[in-house]
């Protein structure tokens, strides 16, 4: 294989207490945690568009990274260097899994068939490395919001052009996620939504947004496609309302029109910031619904209001959300993707290193710690105790359904005086502490 780190070696597992910045304090991959490896919990994943065409480009300036392939004038002999440059690094980072859009890939061409014939192109060549490296794709998308066509949105579009035009772009890129054994296929809606409500049908738009999503279900069954479906929930940016708001309102979405059954939601940490939730609240809601299907792991600037995209470095974050997938039974066929970029400032491609290792040990300290606190039990006890009064006496007939208001209010009016005892917060942040601070 080419080699584009030449002087980076494979990162291993040196222990907590190594001074080595390319070695993994926490991430052993082969470590067993409750039955599984880590590798088999975390399933980590290598974000295409950030770590292979991302040049630290923002809203204000031009790209500050330099990559070794950037000296190529062809598009294509670019992204043939890209990919292999690719596998090289998740080879080199232990990372099993990529995912990717379908413009990080290939360079778009005169025509969607020569757009196409770029993507096969391609296909041919991540299936080689794939082969070589072991390494897996855990999840395809169409990029349906960069280019000026979308500006208006895609399956949202108020021009049927732009849907049918978007509804190509999918339909390939699921036959590739198919070809290369993709697990999942992400539906993100990008600009699916609006700036105002007084040029927009909202229930036009609604309506034609669950008519693509069906179409995709039933052209997956056509062609054999049985990997899961997800939708990324996104509250704003790029604009102003999206319709996959938070992981509530795409619930409502999916019950309204019947896709419940279909789709599940790749939870993305940054997005539940921007929706005014934690992370964890993203997570619990998906988890106790039964659509948690995967997480974009990255983690934003409480100080800045936009999709930062950092590497996610926060253990006690970290450690809440194993807790939750951990309850979920796990994330298969899901995993952690890293949607994270490195700083704009952070040009030398060591930084990638450094980034993706900086994510992937923070995770691993909060898969131990978020297995001792289950395995404890604290919490579940404390929560199971707090709310004993519906598993017996009026509680218990409320569940049952077996009361109404007339029953409860003659119960009421009985009543002498209602005790309730303390949520004890500080007591369960001391107790989270403990089992966060003792890994």
């Amino acid at each position: 294989m080419k080699q584009f780190f030449p002087d980076v070696s494979k990162i291993v597992y040196e222990g907590k207490e190594t001074d080595n910045p390319l070695a993994f304090r926490y991430y052993d991959p082969k470590k067993v945690v409750a039955g599984k490896t880590m590798e088999e919990h975390l399933r980590f994943s290598m974000a295409y568009w950030h770590t292979l065409t991302g040049d630290g480009t923002d809203m204000f300036g031009v790209g500050t990274a330099v990559r070794p392939w950037d000296n190529l004038s062809d598009p294509m002999e670019i992204a043939k260097a890209r990919a292999y440059a690719a596998f090289e690094f998740m080879d080199k980072m232990q990372i099993p899994f990529f995912c990717f859009h379908d413009v990080d890939i290939a360079p778009e061409g005169e025509t969607l068939a020569e757009t196409f014939k770029n993507l096969d192109e391609i296909v041919d060549l991540f299936k080689d490395l794939m082969a070589q490296t072991g390494i897996k794709l855990l999840w395809g998308t169409s990029n349906l919001f960069s280019h000026p066509r979308y500006m208006h949105g895609a399956a949202t579009s108020p021009n049927a052009d732009v849907f049918a035009y978007a509804a190509a772009r999918v339909k390939k890129a699921m036959e590739i996620t198919k070809e290369l054994g993709g697990e999942n296929y992400v539906f993100w809606g990008g600009r699916e939504g609006y700036e105002t409500l007084l040029n927009t049908d909202m229930k036009l738009e609604l309506d034609n947004f669950a008519r693509f999503l069906q179409m995709a279900v039933d052209y997956a069954k056509k062609i054999g496609f049985t990997g899961q479906f997800l939708i990324e929930p996104k509250p704003q940016e790029p604009t102003k309302h999206q319709y996959d708001f938070d992981t509530a309102t795409v619930l409502g979405f999916l019950k309204t029109y019947g896709l419940d059954k279909d789709f599940k939601v790749n939870i993305e940490a940054n997005h539940a910031t921007l929706a005014g939730h934690t992370f964890q609240h993203e997570l619990r809601v998906a988890r106790i619904n039964g659509i948690l299907g995967s997480v974009d792991a990255n983690q934003g600037d409480m100080l800045l209001g936009w999709d930062t995209d950092q590497f996610p470095t926060n253990v006690y974050e970290t450690t809440l959300a194993m807790y939750e997938i951990l309850l979920n039974g796990g994330l298969a066929p899901g995993g952690l993707n890293f949607d994270a970029k490195v700083r704009r400032g952070s040009f030398d491609y060591y930084d990638l290193f450094y980034g993706h290792l900086a994510g992937m040990d923070a995770f691993a300290h909060g898969l131990l710690a978020a297995q001792r606190l289950i395995e404890s039990g604290e919490l579940e006890e404390f929560i199971a105790k707090r709310y004993s009064s519906y598993t017996e006496g009026i509680g218990k007939k409320i569940v049952d359904g077996e009361v109404g208001f007339d029953e409860l209010s003659e119960y009421a009016i009985g009543l002498k005086e209602i005790t309730l005892e303390s949520g004890r917060q500080e007591l369960l942040e001391t107790i989270l502490n403990k089992y966060i601070l003792s890994v």
